[in-house]
């Protein structure tokens, strides 16, 4: 007897296997082939209602657009679809040219790769459209990079689509990112960073300083990385103390992951007035902002305010002061994601890889200055 996963295994990759019309999805959504039309070519004005059941139609029956796909269903291209948040950020940057540079190396079980970098702007919308037009072209794997949105219907969505996709023959590898539910036994890996770990040993760094009063300025609310980096932060400061958590609350709050919205998440803290005598930032962009404030103000860094970033961007060891950070393995997952995705390497037990972060001590942090010392 299969197991109830085996079974949506099974079911997904038989409708993998038959074509879906136009007319199906029309007749399932309750509009005209037309309206369905407008929708998928994003041509022509839609009432929002119409375009989500339409797309919720497309989802339901693994619709795929292009013609000459369907027809090929069962095959799959040399093509590698990498979603990423924004490619002008350093950390996606880094990443996908780590994960294009290793597919375009010949491996054992196959030739070169294209891959086609996709940048989603951390919209969930955006991402299920990628995913769309990728299936469309019969992509030969998908790499989903950057923190997941957590919000559970586009979770729900996405899952569906990466179940589909994996059993049509995609491999699909989820980086710096938490695993979705999907059925057993299809070609979904999750590479994921130690980013609650590498948070905590930030903290406990500064707590090991000597600092108290420590500013901590996150990154976007209802993205698993924020909620990781800040549950780590957390973590270190109620180890030390239970009260200290109560005692920062007032001291955090959140920002894009900008150098713009850090410079203001500091102007913020410094017009509230609470005393701090560190900052610690959710990502290096951000602390790059934190400290442009703060020079400002004619803060000296580390003398007056420690600041500390996370994930080792190439720009920290030349900052003044060098930038204390967390690294992440940025190259050796986008390396790891490319053998994943290719079949390369086997998937490992479990198909989740948790790869570890390093506190990267500059100088930039340092004990807290005395009683009466600005801030």
């Amino acid at each position: 007897m299969q197991t109830p996963d085996e079974t949506m295994t099974r079911v997904l990759k038989e409708r993998c296997s038959m074509a879906v019309t136009l007319a199906e999805v029309a007749a399932q959504a309750g509009v005209s082939p037309a309206t369905v039309s407008r929708v998928l070519n994003g041509g022509y004005p839609v009432a929002g209602s119409t375009r989500t059941r339409v797309e919720r139609a497309v989802e339901e029956l693994g619709y795929i657009a292009n013609g000459p796909a369907r027809a090929l269903a069962a095959a799959t291209s040399d093509l590698v679809g990498v979603l990423v948040h924004d490619v002008a950020d350093s950390f996606f940057g880094i990443l996908a040219g780590s994960l294009q540079g290793a597919l375009a190396t010949t491996g054992q079980t196959g030739g070169r790769r294209l891959a086609v970098v996709c940048n989603t702007e951390g919209d969930p919308a955006a991402e299920l459209s990628y995913l769309t037009l990728l299936e469309g072209q019969r992509a030969g794997g998908i790499v989903l990079t950057g923190g997941a949105v957590e919000d559970p219907e586009h979770a729900d969505a996405l899952a569906a689509r990466i179940a589909r996709m994996a059993a049509g023959g995609a491999p699909v590898v989820l980086c710096g990112r938490p695993p979705l539910p999907v059925p057993a036994g299809l070609p979904v890996t999750t590479v994921m960073f130690d980013d609650h770990g590498g948070a905590f040993r930030l903290a406990e760094h500064l707590l090991t300083l000597g600092h108290r009063r420590i500013a901590y300025v996150a990154g976007p609310q209802g993205l698993s990385t924020t909620r990781e980096r800040l549950a780590g932060h957390r973590a270190a400061l109620l180890r030390h103390d239970p009260d200290l958590p109560e005692a920062c609350a007032a001291l955090t709050l959140h920002a894009a992951f900008e150098r713009s919205a850090g410079y203001d998440a500091a102007r913020e803290l410094l017009r509230r007035g609470a005393p701090f005598t560190a900052v610690a930032a959710a990502n290096d962009t951000i602390a790059a902002g934190v400290a442009a404030a703060l020079r400002e103000e004619g803060i000296r860094i580390p003398e007056d305010v420690s600041v500390a970033g996370f994930d080792d961007l190439p720009f920290c060891a030349d900052t003044a002061p060098a930038l204390t950070t967390v690294r992440v393995p940025l190259r050796e997952a986008g390396v790891l994601a490319a053998q994943l995705v290719t079949g390369r390497r086997p998937q490992p037990p479990g198909g989740i890889t948790t790869l570890p972060t390093e506190l990267m001590v500059r100088a930039s942090t340092a004990p807290p200055p005395t009683e009466g010392s600005r801030p």
